[in-house]
């Protein structure tokens, strides 16, 4: 063989092995994002685990208020009905997921206040108060899940669009991933005046 064949046999092999290297990266760099949609929904479950609290608490108080009830465990029932396909991961299904998701806080919300409202002893309950922290606590867990993924996502779609990487990339078939956006709405802050009326 002669010395330009060993080069270009030499060559060859580094190209064969930087592209196994990217291409391991980015399966890695996959399943990373893959595993940070899944703390996304592990995060949106503990939420929907905590509303037949929500609605127990709300029963305890109203066993007459059966409408706010149903509306609680109805808008629970849609929520987790609702899951991410991760091999169709698109910005609309995020979006669809999202949507689904505040609209169960928004109904727990809702009407939460309507029966504080008409027992007014319950915001002081140690029940209520506990209830409310753990709302909160599943909030913030929420808000974390969800910007550890955009941060997960965001590191796979750098390193994917980079030159050569991007080569590789369309040659395995990989895609842009999608981020969460905020809700809309959220842009406007809230009016707190209308949190602390009776």
């Amino acid at each position: 063989m002669k010395k330009g064949g060993l080069i270009l046999l030499l060559l060859l092999g580094v190209l064969v092995l930087w592209g196994v290297r990217v291409y391991n990266q980015l399966v890695a760099k996959q399943e990373t994002v893959e595993q940070a949609v899944g703390d996304v929904q592990a995060a949106y479950q503990k939420r929907a685990d905590q509303i037949p609290n929500v609605a127990a608490t709300a029963k305890q108080y109203s066993d007459y208020e059966i409408e706010a009830f149903n509306k609680i465990v109805e808008a629970r029932a849609k929520a987790t009905a609702t899951t991410i396909d991760l091999s169709n991961l698109d910005e609309q299904q995020l979006a669809n997921y999202q949507k689904v998701q505040d609209e169960l806080m928004g109904t727990m919300r809702a009407n939460l206040n309507v029966i504080v409202e008409q027992y007014p002893d319950l915001k002081a309950s140690t029940l209520y108060l506990n209830l409310q922290e753990s709302i909160e606590s599943c909030e913030n867990q929420i808000a974390n899940a969800r910007r550890n993924f955009n941060d997960k996502a965001q590191d796979f779609n750098q390193f994917l669009r980079r030159f050569p990487n991007n080569i590789v990339a369309n040659f395995g078939n990989f895609d842009k991933m999608p981020y969460f956006q905020a809700s809309e709405g959220a842009e406007t802050a809230p009016n707190v005046k209308e949190l602390f009326e009776e």
